[in-house]
């Protein structure tokens, strides 16, 4: 997208003509991963791992993931698995130990989604006026 220094020039026509040029199978794929970043768990479970910077043991993760059942975290760490996000490690021990860390895919969508979701944040109130504006109507 080249930048031009007017706010509405973000590049639109370049991101239709890329989108458009993708196959059904590509787009339903892109349709999914945007689905996973959206769900209740697997942002904060990447987080969570990422935060630590090295790899974390199934009890840990769900100790910080605050509310998520152990049925919930397991299928979020199997999808984010399956997509190439973490990584998951099982050791040859008894009792068994399994340890879960990113991988560079998973640290690039990370990088790429916290500006967004730090401006849902910033613009909590600006989100809460907006729904109050249209119940009142």
């Amino acid at each position: 997208m080249k930048k031009t220094g007017k706010k509405s020039d973000f590049g639109w026509a370049q991101i239709k003509e890329f989108c458009d040029s993708l196959t059904d199978e590509e787009d339903a794929l892109t349709r999914e991963m945007v689905t996973c970043i959206s769900d209740k768990w697997s942002l904060w479970t990447m987080s969570v791992i990422a935060e630590q910077a090295r790899p974390m043991r199934f009890s840990r993760i769900m100790e910080q993931v605050e509310g998520v059942s152990q049925k919930s975290l397991t299928k979020t760490l199997r999808g984010l698995e399956r997509d190439g996000l973490i990584t998951r490690k099982v050791f040859a021990e008894v009792p068994p130990r399994v340890e879960y860390a990113m991988t560079p895919l998973g640290s690039e969508m990370l990088e790429n989604i916290a500006p967004l979701w730090l401006w849902v944040a910033k613009s909590v109130q600006r989100f809460q006026d907006a729904r109050a504006a249209y119940s009142d109507r």
